[in-house]
């Protein structure tokens, strides 16, 4: 849970970030357990899934980045990130292999290639770096823990589904609110969280839990060979 607040304050990092907390019994109202079990219980729903996909949007001082990652929380998924001015990445990983799509505006504002002027149409094909994301590239995978202090707050609806607010405050980001809607109906699946602080709102959401996965390597002409990849 923590990776959060760590991921969503770096504008690219925070496309794959995720929390991960849902609550409450299966079609109760969970009145007689407190935030605490409740977040238990969702913690052990959610890491019992086989996908999921995450849409997050992260609104800062510096603009808006919003992402959407398709996973099995293990080892494939697929997303994309779009960022203030343009700026757009987009990410397959298979294993042990990623392929990497930035697009022109990506390339001439981060890679700092202001030459490039056609769209970039071809996937990089390269082998995972199990150093982690420091390119802003993401990993399937997404922590579902608990922390800080956790209180149950009002009823309220998300997407269709009657939902729970639980709002967790952490000593260790004393200006920032976190509030998570999780489904207080059929399983405790976290449907929704926000985070709030003075100078930033992230809103993750969660849906598709357990729908079949559609992941594949581009095709043959799409990829581009590099030193240390190969097609």
């Amino acid at each position: 849970m923590r990776a959060i607040a760590t991921v969503t304050t770096t504008a690219l990092a925070c496309l794959l970030a995720g929390a991960t907390l849902a609550g409450c019994g299966s079609g109760g109202s969970g009145e007689d357990k407190s935030a605490g079990d409740l977040l238990d219980e969702a913690n052990a729903t959610m890491r019992k899934l086989d996908s999921v996909t995450v849409d997050i949007t992260n609104r800062t001082t510096s603009g808006t980045v919003t992402s959407h990652l398709v996973t099995d929380l293990d080892s494939r998924c697929r997303s994309k990130t779009e960022m203030p001015g343009g700026g757009a990445l987009e990410q397959i990983r298979l294993g042990e292999t990623d392929y990497v799509r930035p697009n022109r505006a990506y390339l001439q504002k981060r890679k700092k290639t202001p030459g490039v002027t056609g769209e970039q149409k071809l996937w990089v094909k390269t082998p995972v770096d199990p150093a982690g994301s420091g390119d802003g590239l993401t990993s399937c995978e997404r922590p579902f823990d608990s922390f800080g202090t956790a209180k149950k707050g009002g009823s309220t609806r998300v997407g269709g589904t009657r939902a729970v607010e639980l709002i967790v405050t952490d000593q260790g980001d004393k200006e920032g609110t976190y509030t998570f809607y999780v489904a207080d109906e059929g399983k405790p699946y976290l449907l929704k969280t926000v985070y709030k602080s003075g100078a930033q709102r992230t809103t993750t959401s969660f849906s598709a839990f357990d729908e079949p996965l559609d992941i594949r390597a581009p095709k043959a002409g799409e990829v581009l060979s590099t030193p240390g990849g190969s097609r």
